[in-house]
């Protein structure tokens, strides 16, 4: 081998690299790199890893809750079948359980479980069982296949396997790292949420709808409080973060701000009546549209004398006629304030763990649409408190809440 390059037999005439200023049998390099790059062929742009980074983010949601339906069921599965045929056979009866019809994939289960002690991969000792290795799909197969077992739990198996057939096109694209649209993420997470409340995974559900808990926000929600997502604007909080998403179904609702926009004109009256009437209990706390503070928010932002306090009239004279719509006008209270507006915040089922809040300080120059907003989510379920026990925001927002709804007047 000499020092000039590697060589190789001779090829014939016409081989791609044949080139009179290259000696025959040397291999050429068609383009030389840079060192340290990998070369433009290789590269991932911008727009590569913005991609990239999509697919991660919803996969890593969708995969939460694809764990999420899989423990549970496999629970459900092992309290209704185990003590049907652990007392015959023992450490096999899921074996036994899944029968001739199941023999195959079970037996499959049995073998990568072996598999799996052979190198080392079962870190916790309860998850040496073949139930712990069976797929969503077996699980469900062991429920239909001893539907009569299941029966007295659940009052409709047709809902259950419909909600199970939309899980499935998700557990298919997540295992194989394909993209997922945000579409079939959504119907996946509204679907596990059916799920869970029917399999009677108790009060702690978190709800696909309003706030889907997410794989990042499980890993570092003890660094950032207890804020899950940062907009820097309204607008592009509407495009993730739908007023419907926020308001929907809530039990109770309270809200600051000066004229709370986000709510009263992103959220129909009629839409607010249904919710109102459905038990959910509101109370709502605009500037007053006839104070000084008023003036002074208009001369910030250069607005004509007046136009900000009838447009916050106008918004309080709308909620009062969703108000008078009411069976019990009492669970939709309006009151005003007369201090200086500080911030603007929604605060969704602040009394429970999967509380929301849509928070907003007030800029000088700009207004509350092109304000930063801060998503806040209540509890400490996953926010871990810090040194001074601290457990967040959300805690903070509802006492400033409170406190302006004391000093405050209502509207008749």
């Amino acid at each position: 081998m000499g020092s000039g390059g590697l060589e190789l037999p001779p090829g014939g005439e016409g081989h791609e690299g044949d080139s009179a200023d290259v000696p025959p049998g040397a291999v050429s390099l068609a383009r030389p790199m840079d060192a340290g790059s990998i070369g433009p062929e290789l590269d991932w742009g911008a727009d590569a890893w913005h991609e990239v980074r999509t697919r991660a983010q919803r996969a890593g949601r969708a995969y939460i809750w694809l764990n999420l339906v899989e423990q549970r069921l496999r629970s459900v599965v092992a309290a209704v079948l185990r003590p049907v045929y652990e007392p015959v056979h023992g450490d096999e009866w899921v074996v036994a359980a899944a029968g001739p019809a199941g023999q195959e994939w079970v037996q499959r289960a049995v073998a990568v479980r072996e598999v799996s002690r052979r190198k080392g991969y079962l870190l916790d000792p309860a998850d040496d069982n073949v139930l712990s290795f069976l797929t969503l799909p077996q699980l469900r197969e062991l429920m239909v296949q001893h539907w009569p077992c299941f029966e007295p739990y659940f009052d409709e198996r047709r809902d259950l396997e419909l909600a199970l057939d939309e899980l499935e096109v998700t557990r298919n694209v997540v295992s194989r790292n394909r993209a997922l649209s945000e579409a079939v993420l959504g119907q996946a997470e509204r679907a596990s949420a059916r799920l869970l409340e029917t399999l009677g995974a108790g009060g702690d559900v978190p709800s696909a709808r309003r706030l889907p808990v997410d794989a990042v926000e499980d890993l570092v929600g003890d660094r950032y409080a207890d804020v899950v997502a940062v907009h820097s604007d309204r607008v592009r909080l509407m495009r993730q973060f739908p007023a419907e998403d926020i308001f929907g179904g809530a039990r109770r609702l309270d809200a600051i701000g000066i004229g709370l926009n986000l709510l009263v004109q992103n959220f129909s009256g009629r839409r607010l009546v249904r919710l109102a009437e459905s038990g959910c209990r509101v109370r709502l706390l605009f500037l007053n549209p006839a104070s000084s503070s008023v003036k002074r928010r208009e001369r910030e932002l250069g607005m004509k004398r007046g136009e900000l306090s009838r447009s916050v009239e106008m918004n309080i004279l709308h909620m009062r006629r969703v108000r008078s719509r009411l069976r019990d006008p009492d669970a939709f209270q309006i009151q005003v304030y007369d201090e200086t507006p500080r911030f603007t915040a929604y605060l969704v089922d602040g009394d429970g763990t999967d509380g929301v809040a849509v928070v907003q300080s007030y800029l000088r120059g700009a207004r509350g649409m092109e304000s930063p907003v801060l998503v806040l989510r209540n509890g400490s379920r996953l926010v871990k408190s810090d040194d001074t026990g601290e457990a967040g925001l959300f805690p903070t927002y509802r006492e400033e809440f409170e406190l302006a709804w004391t000093d405050s007047r209502s509207v008749s």
